[in-house]
């Protein structure tokens, strides 16, 4: 009786936001199904993004089991100007040889009414979300263009991106969550045209 590989053994994977919630359950899950995976998180205990962050991960990290789960704990993608998102889209191809998946999930909540919302709250939450989910796609498609070229067509590539359907629905207390998971919609759609005979 022949043992079937695991589907995704061989392949590297990113998640952001994966110390906790729905990231810290899709790195688990593309680790078990074979994925080596580096994870990606603040480090910080409230869903609003405050708190001391910490330079480890979160305590409730992927466990050391399957190939990539409990992988390198790179920085927050959130600023482009300090290379943090090309930093670790490079720590995958340092650590796996390569990049293959990207799930963008990193997210905080600073829930106000529209009318009591300061700049800053608005200004976090679209930064984190949707500033985030462009700065580590943006230089996971520059690796995957460059392999295509060297391969002389597609390789394979897959992006995941977190959205909500606060965006269609709204939300009263959220106008920052539902305009950066709009903008996911957005990017994606997007991405995936621009990508589409690369990746």
């Amino acid at each position: 009786m022949s043992v079937q590989s695991p589907p995704l053994e061989g392949l590297a994977a990113i998640v952001t936001g994966a110390g906790r919630g729905l990231g810290r359950a899709e790195a688990l899950e593309l680790a078990r199904l074979g994925a080596s995976v580096v994870v990606n998180d603040f480090g910080q205990p409230g869903r609003d993004g405050s708190g001391e962050a910490s330079r480890r991960p979160p305590r409730r990290s992927p466990p050391r089991s399957g190939p990539g789960a409990g992988g390198p704990w790179p920085t927050p993608a959130t600023s482009w100007t300090t290379s943090r998102p090309a930093a670790c889209v490079q720590l995958a191809i340092d650590t796996y040889g390569k990049l293959d998946i990207l799930v963008n999930n990193a997210g905080i909540l600073r829930d106000r009414m529209i009318f009591s919302m300061s700049e800053e709250e608005w200004d976090s939450v679209i930064r984190v979300h949707l500033k985030g989910h462009f700065n580590t796609t943006h230089f996971a498609s520059v690796h995957w263009r460059a392999r295509s070229k060297a391969a002389g067509g597609p390789v394979y590539g897959r992006i995941v991106n977190t959205s909500s359907e606060a965006f269609l629905a709204g939300s009263a207390g959220q106008p920052n969550y539902a305009a950066a998971k709009g903008g996911i919609v957005g990017l994606t759609t997007s991405t995936a045209l621009a990508l589409r005979n690369t990746a």
